[in-house]
């Protein structure tokens, strides 16, 4: 298990040059337009909040020009009563706004997460091999948290601030408008400053996510490798990876912190400064009899009101440039396409002709094996057909050729096709086209007769079922697991399947179907999950079946008893199975022999091993001499 490397460009790294943080945050505005009556009403619910502080320094003035100038007891009471009469009125307004966000924008980070999730299953299974587990994990709750908080907080108070400072400094400009100069003054450079730090935050703010996603990763590898880890003694050079990424973000984060305290610094002394110069010339023109005593008191009061809106905009810059980046983060995952462009190629690519060119590949060498030569059109036409089918990695080098080059396959309706072929032939990759886990580069596959491209990928998959060689459960019970196979299966179909695939050790354990099998199943043994996984491809009685090696991990027993059963599901659908061991291949009507991406023989086990010495090679676990090939 290794450290996760830096992030690449389209998995993190530095935040564009020339991102505009506004753009970026406009584009939540899908997900924020259900909620915007509540999410308006709030701002405008503080903004009045905010402007009835304003009022105070107002109240304030008349008290001390008026009441406590003419010595009057009762208009000091009357004064003190509308002060906390405003302040009431503030905290409660504050209170509504809170009450009025809190519901709508959790329901927005909601949809948003169920967005996300559901775009990662639509995503190929291309874009997951690309991406680390750690970026979507942190993006699809880190990311979401902060623009979540982001709307809740920062984005109501930069109207909410933005509306108080202008409304403040008329009423400074208003009431003494030399002194309201001088608080004006440090706008100046603190709008340069506030620039400047949204630069260079920008870039760090998305540097240290896309170090937190990394770190995500190697937590997730270590976790789930544990018994890897374990089982070599890795944990202190496990543990060292781990140091040296959480070193790296901690630095990365102490860097952002010190360019957010050097922004807070300055933003917060150039007010101070501001304030004590118009406290200095204040005092001087009352003492000089310019300037009334409740102007001064009201003016320097709706200053320091004024503070907490400046100050504050340290922070609330920092929270917008983190939502921004977060924003980019996630739709950097819901820009991917779900392969449609990929869907829109292969419609119109060139296909290959039925008589292929790979010689025994092509259907003319399985007419001679199994009579198709004089079959009718629904032989033809039914089962699972390939035809011309190339397909090459869309990160592979140009001069690399394709893993698969013209395979010409056909598998008749009811029909089982076992797929042999040396290590790194392409027998998974093949496998894997069938249900578009992999989408093709040229050519087409059928399904009686229907180009898979056309189909919808929910009746797709509901047509065809896999097991794979990894078994992959889910933190779930057995049952659950199995019947994630067919959505409409129930207890009498959970059964059967277990029969067919030999589970009926999940009987035994505590709570028997209903036990819970842990993440990743760990809790099992790879035979038992495997066998979990193969009733949970035969579950659904499905039409197609592809089975990539799903007795690797039996024992010889038990790999006899799955074999029988499995025999009875195998002879009421078509079948693709690919086999490494000569009791899977018996399992099979005819055999395809796949070799460096081309399908160079088909025909029965029988015919092969007379007929192909890399067949018989390969059946017997013998290495392949160098020149060899297939007849």
């Amino acid at each position: 298990m290794a450290v996760t490397s830096e992030p690449s460009a389209q998995e993190g790294g530095a935040a564009p040059r020339h991102r505009s943080a506004t753009r970026s945050l406009l584009r939540l505005w899908p997900y924020v337009r259900p909620v915007r009556v509540r999410l308006f009403g709030a701002a405008g619910v503080a903004v009045v909040a905010s402007c009835l502080g304003l009022v105070i320094p107002l109240v304030l003035k008349w008290m001390v020009d008026g009441p406590v100038a003419h010595r009057d007891p009762g208009g000091v009471w009357l004064g003190g009563a509308l002060l906390l009469a405003l302040g009431t009125a503030e905290a409660g307004l504050f209170g509504l706004r809170r009450w009025l966000v809190g519901r709508p924008l959790a329901s927005v980070e909601a949809a948003m997460r169920a967005d996300l999730y559901r775009h990662l299953q639509r995503l190929p299974v291309s874009f997951h091999d690309r991406w680390a587990s750690g970026q979507l994990l942190s993006r699809a709750t880190t990311d979401l948290m902060l623009l979540r908080m982001f709307l809740a907080f920062p984005l109501t108070f930069l109207v909410v601030n933005g509306v108080t400072i202008l409304a403040g400094f008329a009423i400074l400009l208003s009431q003494e408008w030399t002194l309201g100069l001088v608080l004006v003054i440090p706008a100046v450079p603190l709008v340069i400053l506030c620039s400047l730090f949204e630069t260079r935050y920008a870039t760090v703010a998305r540097t240290v996510q896309d170090q937190t996603g990394d770190l995500t990763t190697v937590v997730e590898e270590g976790v789930l490798g544990v018994r890897i880890v374990k089982g070599f003694g890795r944990h202190r050079s496990q543990a060292r990876a781990f140091r040296v990424l959480s070193e790296r973000v901690r630095s990365t984060e102490l860097h952002k912190a010190r360019l957010l305290a050097t922004l807070w610094a300055l933003i917060m002394t150039l007010p101070e400064l501001a304030i004590g110069a118009a406290l200095v010339l204040g005092t001087m023109r009352v003492a000089d009899g310019d300037l009334s005593a409740g102007t001064l008191v009201a003016f320097l009061s709706t200053a320091l009101t004024l503070r907490w809106p400046v100050e504050s905009l340290g922070f609330l810059l920092a929270m917008s440039q983190d939502a921004a980046t977060a924003t980019d983060r996630y739709f950097d995952v819901m820009d991917a396409e779900p392969a449609t462009a990929a869907d829109l190629r292969l419609a119109g690519s060139p296909r290959r002709g039925e008589d292929g060119e790979d010689g025994e590949g092509g259907e003319g060498g399985e007419g001679g094996e199994g009579g198709e030569g004089g079959e009718g059109g629904q032989d033809r036409e039914g089962g699972l057909r390939f035809e011309g089918v190339e397909f090459a990695y869309a990160d592979a080098p140009p001069e690399e050729p394709p893993v698969l080059r013209g395979v010409d396959l056909h598998i008749r309706p009811g029909e089982t096709m076992a797929l042999v072929g040396a290590t790194g032939s392409g027998k998974t990759t093949l496998t894997a086209l069938v249900p578009r886990l992999q989408e093709i580069t040229r050519g087409r596959i059928t399904l009686d007769g229907r180009d898979i491209t056309a189909l919808p990928r929910e009746e797709l998959r509901s047509l065809v079922a896999v097991a794979f060689e990894e078994p992959t459960l889910f933190s779930a019970t057995a049952g659950e697991n199995v019947l994630m196979g067919a959505g409409d299966a129930g207890r009498e179909e959970l059964l059967r399947a277990l029969k067919v695939a030999q589970a009926d050790f999940v009987h035994a354990l505590p709570q028997g179907t209903d036990t819970e099998v842990g993440e990743q199943g760990l809790s099992l043994s790879g035979g038992q999950r495997q066998r979990l996984a193969l009733a949970r491809a035969v579950v659904g009685s499905p039409r197609f079946l592809v089975l990539d090696d799903p007795l690797s991990a039996l024992d010889v027993h038990t790999e006899a008893l799955v074999e029988a059963a499995l025999r009875q599901v195998l002879a009421a659908t078509t079948a693709l199975v690919v086999a490494h061991r000569p009791s899977t291949v018996l399992l099979a009507d005819r055999v395809a022999l796949l070799s460096e991406g081309r399908i160079t023989a088909v025909g029965t086990h029988q015919r092969l091993l007379r007929e192909s010495a890399e067949y018989r090679a390969l059946m017997s676990g013998q290495e392949r001499e160098e020149g060899e090939s297939g007849p």
